[in-house]
């Protein structure tokens, strides 16, 4: 199954009031594996970038100046995702920043049934922990080391790491390998033939068998003696 783990970086927190788009990060998911195929672009956002988002992304006005707008990538953007599932961390705010986008170039807006949503997704399975990205990433041990600022394509790769682990890691059924693997180690299996040993007896020292005779004798109706 064809998955897309998505994360965006805006100009602020709400679309309706202005905010815009700068980044779009896509990385691509084949039945439980990065593909290594990703989507990357930064977006000129028509607008000042405040100082308070550029603290947390990087992205200035400046950067930005020289970058497409949104409306000259979005036909490679949606050939990108195509029908796939989205796997996003908090979907409603990055499918808002996104169908605003959408709405803007007259086209229609991506249904919120195609996300799935991988912040309940962790409040769920750990009830009570913090479910930021950061948080998970150090539950998993997903390497953080190479992370000065939030980048929309850099959290949809940790957020790759976080959902296959959220979804039971890369193994996610119980059988370890295929089938044909199985069979492979088998085969390579080494055969020993062993030595059939006859049963060693046992026997008891007559010290030993007049020691058990003398403690039958305290015992009421022992079954030893009754054969």
């Amino acid at each position: 199954m064809r998955e897309i783990v998505l994360d965006t970086e805006t100009t602020g927190l709400n679309p309706l009031q202005g905010d815009r788009l700068v980044e779009i990060g896509c990385v691509e998911i084949f039945n439980s594996l990065q593909t290594g195929q990703i989507f990357h672009r930064y977006f000129n956002p028509q607008r000042d970038v405040p100082d308070e988002a550029a603290r947390v992304h990087g992205l200035t006005t400046e950067f930005l100046a020289d970058k497409p707008f949104f409306a000259a990538e979005v036909d490679a953007f949606l050939d990108f995702i195509g029908d796939s599932p989205l796997v996003i961390h908090n979907a409603p705010f990055d499918m808002g920043f996104i169908n605003a986008e959408l709405t803007r170039c007259g086209f229609k807006n991506i249904p919120m049934a195609r996300a799935i949503d991988t912040l309940p997704m962790a409040r769920k399975k750990f009830p009570g922990a913090p479910a930021s990205l950061d948080a998970l990433c150090r539950r998993f041990s997903v390497d953080l080391s190479v992370r000065d600022f939030h980048g929309a394509l850099l959290d949809a790769r940790l957020l790759a790491d976080v959902y296959l682990e959220l979804c039971g890691g890369r193994q996610p059924g119980f059988e370890i390998g295929t089938k044909e693997t199985k069979n492979e180690e088998s085969a390579l299996q080494e055969v020993v033939d062993r030595v059939f040993r006859k049963p060693r007896v046992h026997t008891l020292a007559e010290e030993e068998s007049k020691a058990h005779e003398a403690f039958l004798e305290k015992l009421k109706d022992p079954l030893w003696k009754r054969a």
